[in-house]
């Protein structure tokens, strides 16, 4: 008995291989291309990709054809043609590839959310069931429209009429964004936007890790920053970024150094020492264990195959 396609699935297929020619018309295999477009990446992979520790910023990535794999923390999330990714904080991942080839090449498209445009949609929005209900942490999946689509499509379409861009753009731009919030994963994204909610405070504090991850993490004055209870502060710091504190700092830290040791050619103490860690060899176990081989080894490795520090990365 043949299975009857829905009117959406019908219209997502030319629209995902209308995005996915944009794509490929515009990058070279495995590169990453920033367009003209503030804020817009396109992707091409034709191999599948090992780990690589990258901190994401808010965004939102939409794979029109492979697959790829994030572990936030404890929790592993794939997304794919059919789910694109919504992050709605700074958050420190491991991300690969895990479907792409030659033949079928991976494509994405990642686009930086502007936040003042997220707060202002937010504030003339009615206020929906999904806002109150806002749960699970700051990265989250959510189903791919043809609304959305569509958007993205005319959106990478103005690379062909950069006159059309400082107009259009932002109004396209706008209408992404619309349609992101109104999908269960801008949840999250709604809550943080909001002035006084719990998120936002714990989104600051996160914030204040980030400027200064080389320093002491002394939890009971972060907690204070978010204006909470340790306890309280703990257990929305682990909601949103499926990490404690100490362990965002830790990630922040060895990406760092590792970063710096790639781009910069640092030895290990030096990268150990600059990224704030006292000893050496409590940097080289949890490099060890987080990338799965000691820092020197895994530079020496990375560099002979060209890899690129993952600062210089996007977020798809």
């Amino acid at each position: 008995m043949q299975i009857p396609v829905s009117h959406e699935a019908r219209t997502l297929e030319p629209l995902r291989a209308r995005l996915a020619r944009e794509i490929f018309s515009r990058t070279r295999p495995d590169e990453v291309f920033s367009t003209p477009i503030d804020g817009l990446a396109l992707i091409q992979r034709t191999r599948p990709t090992g780990p690589m520790a990258v901190t994401y910023e808010p965004s939102l990535a939409v794979v029109v054809q492979g697959r790829k794999q994030i572990e936030l923390g404890d929790a592993t999330i794939v997304y794919d043609p059919s789910r694109f990714l919504l992050t709605s904080l700074d958050l420190p991942v491991m991300s690969r590839v895990t479907e792409a080839s030659p033949r079928k090449p991976y494509a994405c498209l990642a686009l930086k959310l502007e936040m003042p445009v997220v707060r202002e949609l937010v504030a003339r929005m009615e206020p929906g069931p999904q806002t109150v209900q806002a749960r699970g942490p700051a990265m989250m999946t959510g189903p791919v429209t043809p609304e959305l689509l569509d958007a993205l499509c005319r959106l990478v379409a103005l690379l062909d009429t950069p006159e059309d861009v400082p107009i259009l753009g932002s109004l396209v731009r706008r209408e992404i964004t619309y349609r992101i919030l109104h999908s269960p994963a801008g949840a999250r994204l709604r809550e943080l936007a909001t002035h006084g909610e719990e998120s936002q405070r714990v989104g600051r504090a996160l914030e204040w890790i980030r400027r200064n991850y080389r320093n002491p993490l002394r939890i009971p004055e972060l907690a204070a920053k978010a204006n909470m209870g340790v306890s309280t502060f703990h257990r929305h710091f682990r909601a949103l970024t499926n990490m404690s504190p100490l362990q965002y700092q830790k990630r922040l830290r060895l990406q760092e150094a590792r970063d710096r040791m790639l781009a910069e050619g640092l030895d290990v103490a030096t990268a150990a020492y600059e990224a704030g860690y006292e000893s050496v060899s409590q940097f080289s176990r949890e490099y060890a264990r987080l990338f799965g081989r000691p820092p020197g080894r895994d530079a020496r490795s990375l560099r002979q195959t060209g890899a690129q520090p993952a600062a210089a990365a996007l977020s798809a």
